[in-house]
């Protein structure tokens, strides 16, 4: 029996949606990483698997998985195609409810077939993500030869925001953002988004994505970039640019974010027999 799967995309962020009684084994990181991989797999930014859950707050319990095998905490874009498949596939029929993840609950409102808006928590500028931060979440770092500060924002995962003014478009992010992701200072790993604040309410952002490398989008990215935004006298209601498409970042006193863009499908696939045993015969290298 092969594999069933969905594909989805979110400004270009791209996942592939499993359901937990189709999947034959468990999710490990070398099975992530082949199931990911342009060529020789299914070619995708992460895997969402979902699977019913015991707790009736939630209709469903959602993971997320990077194309280099970690499992993430959050996605923005991620839980928006999550949340309307699960509309879509028939597991609700409300516009309002809440899925379960490894950051704690996410509750989105659906607007329209393709289109939802996600209460992705509160967000803080200090966590154990950054554990030696000062309590305003400010640092300085070194990467690429210069030193460069940022704002550390923790929503639902780490974010490592820098603002590159006039230079976020010439700025090499694959020199710049794997020593940024593996600093010491972050001992998770981070997400880091370098932005330019163009106005009081719109931001331009350019995401390098931890386990991922740079992406068209990145809702938790966009949630980081307009939080440290507002912490620098934006409105509290922040179009964030990506290389993707916009997303409105919205939120409360407090920090509490609204995340609202939309999600579509791309197709729907099974994969063959013969790579289903493959990834079933697969081991985690020593």
């Amino acid at each position: 029996m092969g594999l069933r799967f969905q594909k989805w995309q979110a400004l270009g962020n791209d996942y592939l949606i499993v359901e937990r009684d189709d999947l034959p084994f468990e999710l490990t990181p070398e099975r992530v990483r082949r199931i990911c991989e342009a060529h020789f797999g299914c070619d995708s930014d992460g895997v969402l698997l979902l699977e019913p859950t015991s707790d009736e707050r939630f209709v469903a319990e959602l993971r997320i998985f990077n194309p280099d095998g970690s499992e993430a905490e959050l996605s923005g874009n991620g839980a928006r195609e999550a949340v309307l498949y699960l509309r879509r596939e028939g597991w609700t029929d409300a516009d309002t409810f809440s899925i379960s993840t490894a950051s704690g609950p996410v509750t989105p409102t659906i607007t329209s077939s393709r289109t939802c808006t996600i209460e992705m928590g509160r967000a803080s500028v200090t966590s154990r993500d950054y554990p030696d931060g000062p309590d305003d979440g400010r640092g300085t770092l070194t990467a690429a030869g210069r030193q460069l500060e940022f704002q550390h924002v923790s929503i639902g995962n780490p974010q490592c925001v820098i603002e590159a003014g006039d230079e976020l478009e010439r700025l090499d992010l694959a020199a710049f953002g794997p020593p940024i992701e593996h600093s010491e200072l972050f001992p998770n790993r981070t997400n880091v988004a370098f932005i330019r604040i163009d106005s009081d309410h719109e931001v331009r952002a350019r995401i390098f994505e931890r386990g991922v490398g740079e992406t068209l989008s990145s809702g938790t990215g966009a949630s980081g970039a307009a939080v440290a935004a507002v912490l620098r006298g934006a409105r509290s209601l922040v179009k964030v640019k990506l290389d993707g498409g916009v997303l409105d970042v919205g939120g409360r006193p407090g920090l509490d974010v609204k995340l609202t863009g939309w999600a579509e499908p791309v197709f729907a696939g099974e994969c063959s027999d013969e790579f289903v045993a493959s990834l079933a015969g697969t081991q985690e290298a020593a």
